[in-house]
């Protein structure tokens, strides 16, 4: 009885840290943001920027499909709460619980660069640069669980400075500024995919600086990637 009731203790843990963790990254066309979209239980997800703010939850109505990549998030209508008026004013307020799944905010008393921030999202805690790291770096996500971040340094080219260098095990390079206005500053890989645009010069005016080869969804280490172009 004893190792059945451990058997069933340990599955229930390891699919409760499963639940909790980063599913899909998306990257805008030019690099310089991107949403972090965590999965949780009953196919609910949580939205963060990279400075850890939540930017949006709900219910993914295309859960388990890649096919579909704009975001519909439907109402969650189970377990709620908030942070209540003696709390911390760093997170007084914010989201608590989101059905099983707590979510904890660094507090007013800690370091200047985290204050308000997500820390942590069930099991999966959220660490970020802090002062002692380049400025294009400071209180953005380090990592978040198992999952690292890096970004170019402020002394990088101008072009690719302070957007997404590392998103888990991927790594991005972007044209350089002084590549054709038409895809400058742009994606140019994600991992082993590359990206080619159409110029600015192309005689198809509609399709300058658009996407010409490159697939925009990859799936990675089971995590899907979206440049959204």
């Amino acid at each position: 009885m004893k190792k059945i009731s451990l058997t069933i203790l340990t599955l229930f843990f390891v699919l409760l840290l499963s639940a909790q963790k980063i599913n899909k990254l998306t990257l805008t066309n030019n690099g310089s943001s991107a949403e972090i979209r965590y999965g949780l239980n009953e196919n609910v997800v949580i939205i963060l920027t990279p400075e850890g703010a939540i930017k949006e939850w709900g219910v993914d109505r295309y859960a388990g499909r890649i096919d579909n990549m704009e975001r519909k998030l439907d109402e969650y209508t189970g377990r709620i709460e908030y942070y209540n008026e003696s709390e911390n004013e760093a997170f007084r307020g914010k989201i608590r619980f989101i059905g099983g799944t707590a979510i904890t905010y660094y507090a007013s008393f800690d370091n200047e660069h985290l204050i308000g921030k997500v820390k942590s999202i069930g099991a999966s805690k959220i660490n970020y640069f802090i002062q002692d790291a380049d400025k294009a770096k400071q209180g953005r996500i380090k990592s978040a669980g198992d999952v690292k971040f890096d970004y170019y340094a402020s002394y990088d080219n101008e072009a690719s400075r302070g957007k997404f260098k590392k998103m888990g095990t991927a790594m991005i390079t972007y044209y350089g500024a002084l590549e054709d206005k038409g895809f400058a500053g742009k994606p140019k890989t994600l991992d082993n995919q590359t990206f080619v645009y159409y110029s600015s010069q192309d005689y198809q005016v509609a399709f300058r600086g658009m996407l010409k080869t490159g697939n925009s969804t990859q799936v990675i280490n089971g995590i899907v990637y979206w440049v959204k172009f």
